[in-house]
């Protein structure tokens, strides 16, 4: 599934190729990508002729401003692309969504598994239609994040534990399985240790380890793998998987401390980590 860095650089991709661009035509093959709308007619007939503005994203959804005063939301879901194309290319039977431009070229939505969405909706709204908007926390790639602002946040979680806060979407936004594994790693800290048994210096490298990994992954368009799919606006890959340190990585040895990188499954999740030097 797409996490923060992924959703970040479609987000920089989209303002490169689609800002101040007009919207000729939109078509909608599969009518459930647009269900939040009522009809494909009624979600074409609000993107008709309108300009996109600017592009934004709040947590992991794609929001752009129209210049009807009206927001584009996009949600990619768990296996989505957002593809720039041109009209003469192949059509994948995947796609949900073709916007056509007058200037020429396409952005497309792909999903193989239907997960992905659109709708136009009023400022107003946003937040009724999408109520996890009104509760998202510290977006360090979005905006800087002071470490004492981050600890504050921390501290007020101090029951729970590592991993699963740095899942939940209302401390930090955007994180899955893969970029918890690799912070807390980085910072070199079990993930089922409770907040309350963190010291101060802990505390400031899980902060470190936070903001630059999420910022390095960006850098290098995110993570493609066979578990963890994602291409950018082009089709291309992100290189990030070359960097993972212990996700995916379970009976290899870790590239710190050399001892064996576990898998272990509970909780309904998978997390990789090393036994050794994760305290």
């Amino acid at each position: 599934m797409p996490e923060l860095p992924e959703i970040e650089t479609l987000r920089r991709g989209l303002e490169r190729e689609t800002v101040g661009r007009r919207i000729k035509s939109v078509e909608v093959p599969v009518a459930k990508a647009v269900h939040r709308n009522g009809s494909r007619k009624a979600f074409q007939a609000r993107l008709d002729g309108v300009k996109l503005k600017s592009v934004d994203r709040r947590g992991s959804l794609l929001v752009f401003t129209l210049d009807n005063g009206e927001l584009l939301a996009v949600d990619i879901g768990t296996s989505g692309q957002l593809l720039r194309t041109t009209p003469k290319d192949e059509v994948s039977k995947d796609t949900q969504i073709i916007i056509t431009f007058t200037q020429g070229g396409q952005l497309r939505m792909v999903d193989p598994e239907g997960t992905a969405e659109a709708f136009v909706v009023t400022p107003d709204l946003l937040v009724e239609e999408v109520p996890e908007l009104a509760n998202l926390g510290l977006d360090p790639v979005a905006a800087p994040v002071s470490w004492t602002a981050f600890a504050q946040s921390l501290v007020n979680h101090r029951n729970d534990k590592l991993k699963p806060l740095l899942l939940n979407q209302s401390f930090v936004v955007g994180l899955g399985g893969l970029y918890a594994d690799e912070i807390l790693h980085d910072a070199g800290l079990r993930p089922d240790r409770e907040v309350s048994t963190v010291s101060t210096m802990e505390i400031r490298r899980l902060y470190r380890s936070l903001v630059e990994i999420l910022h390095e992954a960006t850098k290098h368009h995110g993570t493609s793998t066979g578990e963890h799919p994602f291409t950018d606006l082009q089709g291309k890959e992100g290189t990030f998987q070359d960097e993972l340190q212990v996700w995916g990585r379970d009976g290899e040895p870790c590239r710190r401390c050399r001892n064996t990188v576990t898998k272990q499954r509970g909780g309904g999740r998978i997390t990789y980590w090393c036994p050794s030097c994760q305290v």
